[in-house]
């Protein structure tokens, strides 16, 4: 149970993580192509 638990919070962050980079980086082109 918590090793399943583990497992998901794990994948769950890394999730976050991905989608931070990709806010990061889509939000840096828009302000690229913007100005």
């Amino acid at each position: 149970m918590g090793a399943v638990a583990g497992a998901g919070y794990g994948a769950g962050f890394a999730l976050i993580v991905v989608l931070f980079i990709l806010l990061i980086i889509v939000g840096s082109a828009y302000v690229g192509y913007g100005y």
